[in-house]
């Protein structure tokens, strides 16, 4: 990092040659990364991430190959490194990066968690690959829960509410409208498949406290939190729904700060074209929407493709600071992505801008970005500087001592399994039994429905002071079931009416909330 704000990330070349910074006040303005495999794009996500980290700024990045854990090691002064940093003018600085590790399977390391509830039905349904109907019959599944209070924390929650669907379909289709067995079944089976790719683990308590992953080391830099994504990566819905939901729990619980000094948090999406296709278009509407107001929230968003076709023209509009790695025009869809390359720059009469992205080395790259008044430089062609820390992965062994010396060590390591829906509903099949031979037992008088009800009443509110205690990120109040008949329920409602609104939720599972 330079001493005016600025990141170094290289210096153009030919005349008029400058140093290529990148201003940290307009660092939430947002960025893409392109370019074709093995041409560097790996390299510049690093040299942005040390800078960002030396800038005392967060920094979240998913590692598709291995190749980012090096950060947390120092860098080797090898010749192609040396000779770089000559032509840029400036001296090779080998340093290692304050880094944690995180891993949705727990593998690699500490796992990351979130509560069904939290995720929404929306990525969920796109998660579990259902039709439009079939998502219908999951939102009102949600709002069942959300009416009843029952915390949907894992997936057993979830099953259990779907059992609940099932065997109460008649009322419930008369509340929310028509819901079918065979809808319920098409999505427990599917949760069936998500189970078996270990996606469960994801699901679950403690939720991840995002204020983790904005940490500063003791000298001042930013941590970089590294998303382990090798084994992730061969389930690519999951990836994708697991980054959508942390910008939009971003979204939610940041508050808003304008145009800071520098960002509160750079979060790198890898591989971005995983979150655009065969997305739904309320999908695309919403991410769009997250990526144009959550810069007022200090965060900046950087994508990383190789293609930038990949990413939607709303999406793309907003994305003010730009590097192009080469790209090769072999097939008509490459010779428009080198086009709509080119055309996205502020073009330079010095050169061919379409002609200079099939040229590019290794190592080089057209770059832009925003200036003083907010507006995108000149495009310039330019010499990637070289990383500071380790180009390539490291060792386990070398990854369990980062992992052993995290300050995060112990807090995520044990889930925990509170009451949620699952002991709610286990609870409720059980009251239900009792109060029915209440009834049955005195004739099913009066007396006999009157004393089963407040029995229950008083069984769950006893119950409710035995319960273990919940550490999930949101409150889960008690609740007075309604149970038997509708003349149960009304003397329930009139002893104790439920409070409360149900959740506001919106399609990223949380935009809305307050």
């Amino acid at each position: 990092m330079s001493g005016d704000g600025t990141i170094s990330v290289g210096r153009s070349v030919g005349p008029g040659a400058k140093p290529e910074v990148l201003a940290l006040r307009l660092a939430n303005r947002h960025g893409l990364v392109a370019g074709a495999t093995g041409t560097g794009k790996t390299v510049t996500l690093q040299v942005l991430a040390e800078g960002f980290s030396n800038a005392g700024v967060p920094v979240f990045a998913a590692d598709i190959k291995g190749d980012l854990s090096g950060l947390a090691a120092a860098g080797e002064a090898k010749p192609v490194f040396v000779k770089r940093a000559e032509e840029l003018g400036i001296a090779y600085e080998p340093d290692r990066f304050p880094t944690v590790f995180w891993d949705l399977f727990g593998e690699q390391g500490h796992p990351i968690r979130c509560t069904v509830s939290e995720m929404g039905p929306l990525l969920l349904a796109r998660l579990l690959e259902l039709n439009d109907t079939q998502e219908g019959v999951l939102n009102v599944a949600f709002r069942v829960a959300d009416e009843n209070r029952w915390p949907v924390i894992d997936l057993k929650d979830l099953r259990a509410l779907l059992g609940f669907c099932s065997e109460n379909l008649r009322e419930i289709s008369g509340t929310y409208g028509n819901v079918s067995a065979a809808s319920v079944g098409a999505i427990q089976r599917q949760l069936l498949v998500l189970e078996n790719q270990g996606a469960d683990a994801f699901f679950g308590e403690p939720a991840l406290d995002l204020a983790d992953f904005m940490r500063r080391d003791r000298e001042g830099r930013g941590f970089v939190n590294i998303l382990a994504a090798d084994k992730l990566m061969q389930r690519p819905k999951l990836y994708a729904s697991f980054l959508l939901w942390m910008l939009s729990e971003l979204f939610e619980q940041l508050p808003e700060v304008g145009d800071l000094d520098r960002p509160k948090l750079v979060f790198f999406f890898d591989e971005a074209h995983l979150l655009f296709d065969d997305a739904p278009k309320a999908l695309l509407d919403a991410v769009e929407q997250v990526v144009r107001l959550i810069r007022s929230k200090g965060v900046g968003v950087y994508f990383v493709t190789q293609n930038p076709l990949d990413v939607p023209e709303t999406v793309l509009g907003q994305l003010g600071n730009r590097v192009q790695h080469g790209l090769r025009a072999f097939t008509p869809r490459d010779q428009r992505a080198v086009r709509a390359a080119a055309e996205t720059f502020r073009q330079n009469p010095g050169f061919d801008v379409a002609k200079a992205i099939t040229e590019l080395g290794v190592g080089e790259a057209l770059v832009s970005f925003l200036e003083a008044r907010g507006t995108p430089s000149v495009v310039e062609r330019a010499l990637i500087a070289p990383p500071q820390g380790r180009v390539g992965p490291l060792t386990p062994a070398e990854r369990a001592e980062v992992i052993a010396k995290s300050p995060l060590r112990g807090k995520y390591d044990a889930a925990v399994d509170n009451e949620s829906a699952y002991e709610m509903l286990a609870a409720r099949k059980g009251l239900d039994a009792d109060t029915a031979e209440a009834a049955k037992e005195s004739e099913g008088g009066l007396g006999g429905l009157l004393g089963g009800v407040l029995g229950s009443l008083l069984g769950e509110e006893a119950s409710k002071g035995k319960g273990t205690a919940r550490t999930g990120r949101r409150p889960r109040p008690g609740i007075v079931e309604q149970v038997v008949s509708n003349a149960a329920r009304s003397m329930a409602r009139s002893v104790g009416k439920q409070v409360g609104d149900a959740i506001l939720r919106n399609v990223l599972g949380g935009l809305t909330k307050k």
